[in-house]
């Protein structure tokens, strides 16, 4: 079932990863424009959700500051963005039984789409569609989507029993409706992996201050 346009939508940031491009650690902890990359992903991701939850393991008190509820992968060893998407499935089940939608956000994307959730909202009811996903620049965003809650039996299953690991492979079995967002004047799906990004992302917030 397609959602509503003013359906409630819960919103997971995805920084379960083990950052090994940046030398481990939390890259979203890293400063870009004076602040941390995260606080950027919440300003961006907040206005669109509620509520936020972050998906991280370890010490959730390094995240104390952000005011975010922090939930650990609900599949062990790392499993990647599918884990993280489904702990944030489970997450809205138990915590926000009112939004039947749970959109996806990268921690290491300081400038992603303000209005990224309409858009998925907009894409899904209009194609009759399971889920949605972000493109940009004819490449595809998957971490970025938009997923329903009923879906998280069947990905549970996915990942427990059948050792799924990949996006693609998964979405493949259901209607997917794929957005294309303009990437000028800068991509905004631009992340941050390794320490050179962020030397381009401070030069294209740079630019995106003078404008």
């Amino acid at each position: 079932m397609p959602p509503e346009m003013n359906a409630r939508v819960a919103g997971v940031i995805l920084a379960g990863g083990r950052a090994r491009r940046m030398g481990g650690g939390d890259k979203c902890l890293h400063r870009l424009g004076g602040k941390t990359i995260l606080d950027h992903v919440i300003d961006r991701a907040r206005p669109q959700v509620s509520p936020l939850v972050l998906n991280a393991n370890g010490d959730p008190g390094r995240f104390a500051e952000f005011g975010l509820a922090v939930a650990t992968d609900v599949i062990d060893g790392f499993a990647g963005p599918l884990a993280g998407i489904l702990t944030g499935l489970e997450w809205a089940r138990g915590h926000a039984p009112d939004c039947p939608w749970v959109a996806s956000f990268a921690t290491d994307t300081p400038f992603l789409p303000e209005d990224l959730v309409p858009r998925l909202l907009a894409a899904v009811a209009q194609a009759n569609a399971d889920i949605a996903c972000a493109a940009s620049g004819g490449r595809s965003h998957p971490v970025f989507g938009l997923w329903p809650v009923r879906l998280a039996g069947e990905l549970r299953h996915a990942l427990a029993d059948e050792d799924m690991r990949k996006i693609d492979l998964w979405t493949a079995r259901y209607r997917l409706v794929t957005v294309e967002f303009p990437t000028e004047p800068r991509d905004p799906f631009f992340n941050v992996n390794r320490p050179d990004d962020l030397a381009v992302a401070e030069r294209m917030l740079a630019v995106g201050k003078a404008r």
